[in-house]
């Protein structure tokens, strides 16, 4: 069930005290992206709403993950009929920002079948559990990026607007020629590749990634390289980010990962392709 509303001011112990936003209540002209909200405690959730609404966005609620599935299918126009779930049109997401804690699908899980659906939307995930484990399992999963709880309003803001600012960064960015090295072919206009002939699903990052590492063969990237390149030089989070996904790629590419052919790891330096 889709849900809209929400009072004027609130307090939670998951969200730090902030000062208002000095932002405008824009006009719809101004929308500037479209957010799914997925949180089931209801003062989070409804606070979360009213500031993006402040700060340009169209968002949408959902209160479980069974509801924020059918929300985010029915986007990409699959199973369920938009008017059911009180929308007026099928438009797009740009955004989803997902609790860990759900009723019926939780959040990790959801991303999983978002990820195994082939959907590659921007996923900004919050949970209460801060430790360095929970933070690498969300991001495992497909998350794009990870907040704990408690947290500020200007930093929430912020993130929203770096994923979404990286997001359309890379949509932009692919009017390239095709590459390829030996088995692996890369198709950056179509978001596309093909590994021994056969055709292989990533993620915009693992993509991205890929990318930059087919386009400097025989480079070194370290870590710190590889965040600028591809997260961009606002990413707040932690540098093991690039060896998750650099684990992911190798199940991708590699015949045996343990053993790369491709994607080398450069002792003390960091990674190298080809």
């Amino acid at each position: 069930m889709v849900e809209s509303g929400w009072k004027s001011s609130f307090s939670s112990p998951f969200m730090l005290s902030t000062p208002a936003l000095e932002t405008k209540k824009p006009q719809p002209s101004m929308k500037i992206g479209r957010v799914l909200v997925v949180e089931d405690e209801d003062l989070i959730r409804e606070t979360i709403a009213l500031t993006l609404s402040e700060e340009g966005y169209e968002v949408l609620t959902a209160a479980d993950g069974r509801s924020a599935f059918d929300i985010i299918q029915s986007t990409i126009g699959k199973n369920i009929a938009p008017r059911s779930l009180g929308l007026e049109e099928a438009a797009k997401l740009d955004l989803v920002i997902l609790d860990l804690m759900l009723p019926y699908i939780n959040g990790l899980d959801l991303c999983r079948l978002v990820r195994r659906e082939g959907n590659s939307i921007p996923i900004l995930m919050l949970s209460a559990k801060g430790t360095e484990t929970d933070r690498v399992v969300g991001l495992e999963v497909g998350a794009d990026d990870y907040l704990t709880k408690p947290f500020g309003m200007r930093e929430l803001v912020a993130r929203c607007r770096a994923l979404l600012r990286r997001h359309q960064q890379f949509q932009a960015s692919t009017q390239a020629p095709t590459l390829k090295f030996h088995e692996i072919t890369v198709f950056p206009q179509e978001c596309r590749v093909t590994v021994r002939g056969e055709e292989v699903s990533f993620s915009p990052k693992e993509f991205k990634l890929l990318e930059l590492f087919i386009s400097h063969t025989k480079r070194v990237w370290s870590r710190e390289q590889l965040l600028e390149r591809i997260w961009g030089p606002d990413f707040i989070g932690d540098s093991k980010t690039v060896d998750v996904h650099i684990r992911w790629l190798r199940e991708k590419l590699e015949l045996d990962p343990s053993n790369p052919e491709y994607l080398v790891t450069v002792r003390g330096f960091g990674y190298r392709f080809g």
